[in-house]
């Protein structure tokens, strides 16, 4: 979304963030200043994470000259691919820096994805819609990266080719324009003009969740797991780029023949549950040739974690029985039994009453969901998570004075020689030396080792 959320990703973890220039990002709402890409820039490549800038509209003629000088931009200051739907960007004269194909450019069939690789792309963003043996098969036919989505919104059309919006509301999504019609209400009809489904969200798919398919997919063939979210708040980065962190990280632990591509370990001040923010429910989409409940008909809003049922109704309160504690101020929500959806702020009485204002719509055993935990949101929001790089000390007395080596988890290497001081007589123990080395303030780095010799 921008310079913040995009550190915070950084300091989640993420290997690269992926993020919208002034123009021509699919995201009009995302878009970024120069000098804030640089930045992030600067700040990822501290932890050999990437940053990746989205010129991913269709252009017109008269911005092909623009779009290419961004290209130029985005080079000089270090900026690790271009994500591209476009295809005239191979028809301009470009800088040596890696391209990426958008989902945009319909990703799905392995004809197609081959092209892409004799074109000189260097990586691939997968159709959201394949299925772990297809993009098995696109692996085992083709050398490209491969990059698939994991997480995040859905939309109802193809591989991101929707032209809904542009012929509804003259908003294309194509242009980073989307009035997100798949959001709204539509009715059924059918060759009769008979009604079979009125006034539901037929068209709202739920977000994606295939953090129980990481391992799968990697042995597929994926060297890339994208989170969508480029409109998402900062807190919603946090938790779900941790989620997955943590996920991903201990496969890394049980299969050393994989490494993750950045630097530096991250040290949680919280746990990480996608379930706790914004969430339509959850789909695993085709990922196994399945495409069992995808839509949300009766809201495109956030419903958040279930998290209990009614088992009391009063005059003007409810109770509920839960193992989750409510605190005043949580957002929660129910369906009526005629599945619409009601949500109102806790407000907590005696003897773990709540009070209710839609009691008309509650009846016993109705499934209770909250989407705004107040005190998840006031861990995040004072979150102390820590990105740190581990580094080794070895410190050796020489006769001529003394050597200090460091290395980093990446192997690279310093040595630093110090001579004696003349007329030193301060005695100073092995103790203290490591004490001293272990000083190294608010800095990206983390002693693993100290040795002296």
């Amino acid at each position: 979304k921008d310079l913040i959320c995009g550190k915070a990703a950084i300091n989640l973890g993420a290997d690269a963030v992926y993020i919208g220039p002034p123009k021509f990002g699919a995201r009009k709402m995302s878009a970024n200043s120069l000098s804030d890409i640089r930045e992030l820039v600067e700040y990822a490549h501290q932890y050999n994470a990437k940053v990746y800038c989205t010129l991913n509209t269709i252009l017109f003629e008269n911005e092909l000259e623009e779009a290419r000088k961004f290209a130029f931009d985005f080079y000089e200051m270090g900026v690790d691919a271009l994500i591209i739907q476009d295809f005239a960007f191979f028809e301009m004269d470009l800088p040596p820096i890696p391209i990426f194909a958008s989902t945009q450019t319909n990703n799905y069939e392995l004809e197609r994805i081959q092209f892409l690789e004799k074109i000189g792309v260097q990586r691939v963003i997968l159709a959201r819609e394949l299925s772990l043996s297809q993009i098995t098969n696109i692996k085992n036919n083709t050398s490209l990266e491969l990059e698939a989505f994991v997480s995040g919104s859905l939309c109802v059309c193809l591989s991101g080719q929707c032209y809904l919006s542009a012929y509804t509301s003259k908003r294309s999504a194509n242009r980073g324009e989307c009035s997100q019609p798949c959001r709204l209400k539509y009715s059924l009809v059918d060759s009769m003009n008979k009604t079979i489904v009125k006034d539901k969200y037929l068209l709202s798919l739920k977000d994606l969740d295939l953090s129980a398919n990481i391992c799968e997919m990697i042995d597929a063939g994926i060297s890339s797991f994208k989170i969508e979210g480029r409109l998402k708040d900062i807190n919603y980065v946090k938790n779900v780029t941790g989620y997955y962190r943590k996920i991903i990280d201990s496969i890394l632990e049980e299969n050393r023949y994989y490494k993750k591509s950045s630097s530096g370990k991250v040290f949680f001040d919280f746990s990480p549950d996608v379930s706790r923010t914004f969430n339509r429910g959850f789909s695993s989409y085709f990922i196994n040739n399945s495409s069992k409940s995808l839509t949300t008909l009766n809201t495109p809003k956030s419903i958040g974690k279930k998290i209990g049922l009614v088992s009391q109704i009063g005059k003007n309160f409810w109770k509920i029985k839960s193992a989750h504690i409510l605190q005043n101020g949580d957002g929660i929500c129910f369906f009526s039994k005629e599945g619409e959806l009601f949500g109102e702020k806790v407000l907590l009485l005696e003897n773990d009453k709540i009070r209710s204002s839609y009691i008309a719509n509650m009846y016993i055993g109705q499934e209770i969901f909250r989407n705004n935990d107040i005190d998840f949101e006031r861990k995040l929001n004072k979150d102390g998570t820590k990105r740190k790089v581990y580094v080794e000390f070895f410190f050796d007395e020489l006769e001529e004075g003394f050597s200090l080596t460091v290395n980093d988890e990446d192997d690279n290497c310093c040595t630093i020689i110090l001579p004696k001081e003349e007329n030193e007589v301060k005695e100073i123990t092995q103790a203290q030396i490591e004490e001293q080395l272990s000083k190294i303030g608010n800095t990206i780095f983390f002693v693993s080792k100290t040795k002296i010799n």
